[in-house]
């Protein structure tokens, strides 16, 4: 009898009592000796959500036309004859033909080393061997679950990026300043070059990464973001390299990172100036040998991404001030992309002002909407502190609050901003302690040119902190 049948206690390959709530997985199992099934499906029912059986791979087909399974673990050799492993091959090969993304473990009673490579060339995930140990079969299938949910949520990113992504006319370039940018995109984007966009906050640097990646080579691959000016500096390592079960205490199972999520598209990281220095380490190694170590591991697995980064801050002087390493900022920065704010380019305001109109337009149901020449005016003259996402947000809060079909410069709501680049006080028309807040935060990010962190320290909150309050009075 096989050890699945022994095992009375419940416990995994870690040692722990499984617990119902942390089952997870779909298992098929597919062998024609009865006692394999048997002992396959109790020892496994412990572990996994489902586990199902088949005497035979010949209702495979019709099984998985209908049904999806997290894993599949298929014998090598059937009653045909013969012992070669050849109809678990074929039988592999039908699998992947019906569903790409399979997960299949080969298992055999016959350990033949070079068809267990072949096995692995062919798409089999792992390979096992007859009679199984309990641990190893568990600890087999857990990661062959693992990876076909990684596959799954790889798959709704693309999915999801189809229909979020950013279309060509968000890109508004009649300026010389960004015709330039985009005549540097054309050139960086067909390379596979490591990218930085400079930038005040809101001048659009993800709008530029989703440009490049869409003029690349790997445009039909994933694009993931992650923006590290959000992300707490106890969990920047296991979000960018993934962790395994047990990595930490809330570590209930293995998790992709975000540079395995991406690999074979594009991973753009928001704000690197936020990377601390011990995993700016890090991150240079992984950019050296292509792989990532997950927290808790020692197995590297090996990546490729196309590494595009953005930043608000001033690394050249951090490096000098040992703030950001030279030899990482040397590897991300290949070819350089710098925005300039919003209130350098004026020619572009009218353009963009109608670009969002039409946008929150369709968005609210609104028709015949047109912005008076006043307000046009106005809105070139103001400062812009937020750039292009406070002009998007303005936009669309004149939208809201206006029962009229001609925008004027009353319903942007600038009278209690600062106007003047050279103004060097605040006025307060009200005193709406909100109110008040929004106007100081605008005010010193105008002083600061729109530098996250400087105003941060100014204001005397953290720079997460900001952000949550940039977002709030939509600057």
């Amino acid at each position: 009898m096989y050890a699945g049948v022994h095992l009375h206690h419940g416990k995994g390959s870690d040692g722990k009592v499984s617990q119902l709530s942390e089952r997870q997985g779909r298992i098929l199992v597919v062998d024609d000796d009865d006692d394999v099934r048997t002992a396959a499906r109790l020892l496994l029912k412990r572990h996994f959500a489902s586990v199902e059986v088949l005497a035979g791979p010949e209702e495979l087909p019709e099984r998985l036309a209908r049904e999806s399974f997290d894993a599949i673990l298929l014998d090598m050799n059937f009653a045909t004859g013969r012992i070669s492993g050849r109809e678990g091959l074929d039988w592999l090969q039908r699998i992947r033909e019906i569903d790409g993304d399979a997960v299949v473990v080969l298992m055999t009673a016959y350990g033949d080393a070079g068809l267990a490579v072949e096995a692995i060339k062919h798409g089999a995930t792992d390979f096992v061997l007859k009679p199984w140990q309990n641990e190893k079969l568990i600890a087999t299938l857990t990661s062959a679950v693992s990876l076909r949910q990684s596959r799954d949520e790889v798959g709704r990113l693309k999915e999801r990026q189809s229909e979020l992504a950013v279309p060509a006319t968000d890109l508004i370039a009649q300026s010389a300043a960004m015709a330039q940018v985009m005549r540097l995109v054309a050139k960086a984007a067909p390379s596979d070059a490591s990218v930085l966009i400079l930038g005040e906050n809101g001048t659009g640097k993800e709008v530029i990464a989703r440009e490049i990646w869409r003029q690349s080579s790997r445009a039909d691959e994933v694009f993931l973001g992650v923006d590290l000016g959000s992300v707490p500096e106890t969990l920047f390592e296991s979000e960018l390299f993934g962790h395994v079960k047990g990595a930490f205490t809330d570590a209930r199972a293995d998790r992709m990172g975000r540079f395995q999520a991406a690999s074979g598209g594009t991973l753009f990281l928001d704000e690197i100036g936020n990377l601390p220095l011990h995993l700016q380490a890090k991150l240079l190694r992984v950019l050296e040998s292509r792989e990532v170590v997950p927290v808790g591991s020692d197995r590297p697995v090996p990546v490729d991404v196309r590494l595009l980064c953005a930043t608000n801050s001033d690394l050249e002087s951090a490096a000098e001030q040992g703030a950001f390493r030279p030899d990482l900022l040397y590897r991300i920065n290949t070819v350089q992309v710098e925005l300039p704010p919003l209130r350098s380019r004026p020619e572009d305001i009218a353009p963009l002002v109608k670009h969002f109109l039409s946008r929150y337009a369709h968005k609210y149901g609104r028709s015949g909407l047109d912005v008076s020449s006043d307000a046009l005016g106005r809105l070139k003259d103001y400062h812009w502190p937020g750039n292009v996402r406070e002009l998007a947000h303005a936009v669309e809060r004149a939208l809201i609050l206006s029962e009229s079909t001609t925008l004027v410069a009353e319903d942007f709501a600038l009278s209690v901003r600062s106007q003047s680049k050279g103004q060097q006080g605040l006025r307060f028309e009200s005193l709406n302690l909100e109110e008040v807040e929004g106007q100081v935060i605008a005010f010193v990010l105008a002083k600061h040119e729109g530098n996250v962190s400087r105003a941060a320290r100014e204001l005397g909150i953290t720079r997460t902190s900001l952000y949550r309050r940039i977002e709030k009075y939509g600057l």
